[in-house]
């Protein structure tokens, strides 16, 4: 579907790349790893819907919660709160899910928030909501 869509998308005047090239590649690449895994699939020879053994353990079920409700989270509260804090906020609920000290923790989820920061806004030139921080947007 997003292989159609993104057809529609205009091109950039002076670029080669224009905006539906990343969506394009995230999914002819979402794609293929989907032939992939039902090829896979269909050679082992095992019936087409069966539960993972890995859903029957607590840990990783907390760990698809806290990822879905981390997305409804990002929705609703990006706007509000801004990129900055909700990415920081998410980011480390999510690492201390995973085992992760404290420590590492407080230095890793500010820095991935700049890095994934600067990768979107600043390279690609997203626009990421400012929230509590629109008075310092620069």
């Amino acid at each position: 579907m997003v292989l159609w869509h993104i057809q529609s998308f205009p091109a950039m005047p002076g670029q080669k790349f224009g905006p539906a090239w990343f969506p394009g590649l995230i999914a002819a690449g979402l794609v293929l790893c989907g032939a992939l895994l039902v090829l896979s699939g269909w050679r082992s020879g095992e019936a087409l819907l069966t539960r993972p053994a890995w859903m029957s353990e607590r840990r990783a079920a907390t760990g698809v919660v806290a990822v879905v409700a981390g997305i409804l989270f990002y929705v609703v509260a990006v706007d509000r709160l801004g990129f900055h804090v909700t990415g920081v906020v998410l980011l480390a609920v999510w690492i201390r899910l995973l085992g992760a000290s404290w420590r590492v923790t407080a230095l890793v989820a500010p820095v991935a928030t700049l890095a994934i920061h600067f990768a979107f806004y600043k390279a690609l030139r997203v626009p990421l909501p400012w929230g509590v921080f629109e008075r310092w947007a620069f």
